[in-house]
């Protein structure tokens, strides 16, 4: 990620993708399954559906718990805002109709595998970020740059884990975990 000078009200974005070999269907079964998800990340710590929910679908919400060396611990809660299985899942987190981010999740048959791509976009609303940048506002433009390279590594990271366990379970003949 290159240094962009973006401000938190820009509402930055960041993009990774990783091509899968396997079908859209096994790496949706992981992708949908956001109780694995704490698995192959390096802040989400916990997901539980809420409203008795066990599954994904627009409007289902879920909690979710993460920890951030500088950042503390936090909990949040998530509304699935796109649910167009096997190819798109976002969510808003906090407040749907102005969220402190958005997440999302697509998938494109290509190439006999499965593109697959995870967005976010930082605010428009404040989050957890929003207190760093008051009390250092002059370094703004810094601090989004960092916790947006930091987003980047995580998803990365989080796209490997899906595609090992995706094409392990090709390799098995499983379909999902």
């Amino acid at each position: 990620m290159e240094w962009t000078g973006a401000r938190y009200a820009d509402k930055p974005t960041v993009e990774v993708h990783t091509w899968i070999a396997a079908a859209s269907a096994h790496v949706w079964a992981l992708v949908s399954d956001i109780e694995v998800m704490p698995r192959m990340s390096p802040e989400l710590r916990s997901v539980q559906w809420l409203d008795g929910r066990c599954g994904p679908a627009l409007g289902a919400r879920f909690v979710g718990r993460s920890k951030h060396e500088a950042l503390g611990e936090w909990t949040t809660t998530s509304h699935i805002v796109e649910y167009e299985p096997p190819r798109r899942l976002a969510w808003a987190v906090e407040d749907p109709q102005h969220p402190t981010a958005i997440w999302r999740f697509t998938l494109e048959p290509q190439d006999g595998g499965t593109l697959l791509r995870e967005w976010m976009q930082m605010g428009p609303a404040r989050s957890g970020l929003s207190f760093a940048i008051d009390r250092m506002p002059e370094k703004e433009q810094k601090i989004v740059f960092v916790r947006m390279r930091e987003f980047e590594t995580n998803m990365t990271f989080t796209l490997g884990e899906i595609k090992k366990l995706a094409e392990s379970a090709r390799t098995s003949g499983e379909a999902g975990l």
